[in-house]
């Protein structure tokens, strides 16, 4: 592969690697999109597109202090943003691929397409941990995408229903039209568009949930991996969206604005400071999160599963010892996996883990298997020893053979067997030998109990 490349936007041109071999094409816009608008994908641009940077990350709360500052964030700004430069903007649709330097469009390798989380409201694609995933090393194509956050993301506003005949869930478009960008282009960078697998965390695997119920993205990826946010509650389903009418009519207020229109114009950081007085007053959760509007979701995503809407792809799903509700989310994602199998649907796979990072006593906190999915390590501030490399590798090994054939097993590798109605064990990997298991769930309820390190 040469320093530039011919999509069909037109010509792009990459940058080096962190490894030998693989090249990284960053900030690439995949889509415009005004306040409360949906995205319009990028279809053609003009000369060579510079891709050898970040591009900008979502307007967010962090955006608008100094997280030095802020005790309650300081334990995952040290983790993985500490010593890093990011800039935010309302434009923002920008996305990262790294894949071998020499896969042509005749590679159609598979690609895994990755979603961070962040409770909807932070984080981007290139923090610490995603920066230059390991799996192009081992024939997977990597993504990574922003999307809009927090207000921008995910505000349910009357006038805007009213103008476009639905509101609310605009970080989910972001995310969709990511992937028909990758689905138009991928080919050129030697992935295959006929073989995605779309993979999240926290935040990140509940909008893998959403795209996995939606009847909108069907035919656009065909694997799917949620990690610490997978499976269906009714106590954790997205509300209709005129439910929080009231709630953004009141942010308005806050805020001064007279009208719709003035308040598309509000300065982001107004915006932000609105929406976090009006939550706060109102003693709200996750106001900006998913919402059934309609089209991107038509119904619960308990109806959606018990009518047996979900696509029907393999899954992997998985938590960590110390995460956050560990025995709640555990059980949502065991439950998912049992359900593929209940509803005859494809063999789909449990992990659980609980490697004790060194370095603090926080356990395998919210988000620490990331470092070993994306086999960032060195990236790192923590003594990762021989073992952590160990782990890592097996994880990467699972993942990546997961991408290209949705069976995570090779010969190599301890068999991982899929949740059924008659195996309910699920892969232990992190402390002790890698092993087909039952985690204790008294032992992760008194860990929630305890947790120290629960999650942004």
């Amino acid at each position: 592969m040469t320093d530039t490349i011919l999509t069909s936007c037109g010509e792009i041109r990459g940058t080096a690697c962190r490894w030998p071999g693989i090249r990284a094409y960053k900030g690439i816009r995949y889509a415009t999109a005004g306040r409360f608008e949906y995205p319009v994908q990028v279809t053609h641009w003009d000369g060579v597109y510079d891709a050898t940077k970040y591009g900008h990350c979502s307007y967010q709360p962090r955006a608008f202090y100094n997280e030095e500052d802020m005790p309650k964030k300081i334990f995952y700004y040290n983790e993985f943003r500490r010593g890093e430069t990011y800039t935010y903007s309302e434009d923002c649709l920008f996305l990262n691929i790294w894949t071998p330097e020499n896969a042509g469009p005749d590679a159609k390798l598979p690609v895994i397409f990755y979603i961070h989380g962040g409770g909807f409201t932070g984080g981007c694609g290139h923090e610490k941990h995603f920066d230059g995933p390991v799996w192009p090393t081992r024939g997977v194509v990597a993504v990574t995408i922003n999307y809009r956050l927090g207000p921008l993301g995910f505000a349910c506003i009357k006038e805007a229903a009213d103008r476009d005949g639905h509101t609310g869930n605009y970080g989910l478009y972001d995310q969709m039209t990511a992937l028909l960008w990758v689905r138009d282009n991928i080919l050129a960078f030697g992935g295959d568009p006929d073989n995605i697998t779309i993979m999240g965390q926290s935040a990140g695997a509940m909008s893998v949930q959403q795209h996995s119920l939606s009847p909108l993205t069907d035919g656009l990826f065909h694997k799917a991996v949620m990690s610490s946010g997978a499976g269906v509650n009714k106590f954790l389903s997205a509300a209709p969206a005129e439910n929080r009418y009231e709630f953004w009519k009141a942010v308005m207020q806050d805020a001064g604005c007279k009208s719709f229109s003035e308040f598309c114009e509000l300065p982001a950081e107004q915006l932000f400071a609105s929406w976090k007085n009006v939550q706060t007053a109102q003693k709200k959760g996750m106001v900006c999160s998913p919402c059934i509007d309609g089209v991107f979701l038509t119904e619960s995503a308990v109806d959606t599963v018990a009518a047996g809407k979900q696509k029907a792809i393999p899954y992997m799903t998985g938590t960590t010892s110390h995460d956050m509700m560990p025995p709640i989310l555990f059980s949502m994602a065991k439950n998912w996996t049992l359900t593929q199998d209940k509803q005859g649907k494809q063999p789909s796979y449990t992990w659980f883990f609980d490697r004790m990072l060194p370095g603090d006593e926080h356990g395998a906190w919210h988000s620490s298997d990331l470092w070993y999915w994306f086999g960032t390590l060195e990236n790192g501030w923590r003594p990762f020893a021989e073992k952590d490399y160990a782990i890592s590798d097996q994880m990467v090994s699972y993942l990546t053979n997961f991408a290209k054939t949705g069976n995570p097993n090779d010969s190599t590798l301890l068999t991982w067997e899929p949740v059924t109605e008659t195996q309910d064990k699920v892969l232990c990997i992190g402390e002790g030998d890698t092993r087909m298991g039952k985690p204790s769930k008294l032992k992760l309820t008194i860990t929630m109990l305890t947790n120290k390190a629960v999650g942004e």
